[in-house]
């Protein structure tokens, strides 16, 4: 990807996002095509496999950084410019632990508000766990089928679906 970008265009040159928290630059717009772009890739796959299985597609593995990459966009980047917080009136944390990338997130939930995400280096008592190999918590976090392993409250997981 980055020498497609690369020839496309300067990474650090000027660039729109409809998200506020990206650098608006031409790199994080390639960085955001490339997930999305993954993750409609997983959906095609899995329509193609006539499942949703998340063993139905085995050759589909995304690598452990871009996986995390993945879910650090989301949950750190996306999430927290969600316009629609005062639906959610649900307290508490989520660890979200992307065991291969060596990744885990701490999310704080307070109701009505923006969710505060945190990169931690040790695991912390949550109120709810969402684990597994980063590609499984990638799928999970992006709402698609996953094999991570959810433990926990999961009411709290519902502030943190993909918009």
């Amino acid at each position: 990807m980055t020498a497609m970008v690369d020839e496309l265009a300067d990474p650090s040159a000027p660039a729109w996002l409809p998200f506020t928290r990206f650098e608006q630059n031409a790199g994080s717009w390639a960085r955001r095509q490339a997930h999305e772009t993954a993750i409609h890739r997983l959906d095609a796959e899995h329509a193609l496999a006539g499942s949703t299985d998340p063993s139905s597609v085995p050759s589909l593995v995304f690598d452990p950084e871009f996986a995390a990459d993945g879910i650090d966009e989301l949950i750190a980047w996306i999430l927290p410019t969600r316009a629609k917080w005062d639906q959610f009136a649900v307290s508490g944390s989520v660890l979200v632990h992307a065991a291969d990338a060596g990744r885990m997130w701490r999310v704080v939930l307070h109701p009505g508000e923006p969710a505060t995400i945190d990169p931690v280096t040790a695991a912390f008592e949550a109120d709810a766990t969402i684990a597994g190999t980063a590609d499984a918590v990638y799928r999970r976090v992006w709402g698609r089928p996953s094999h991570a392993s959810v433990t926990g409250d999961v009411s709290l997981l519902a502030p943190l679906a993909a918009p």
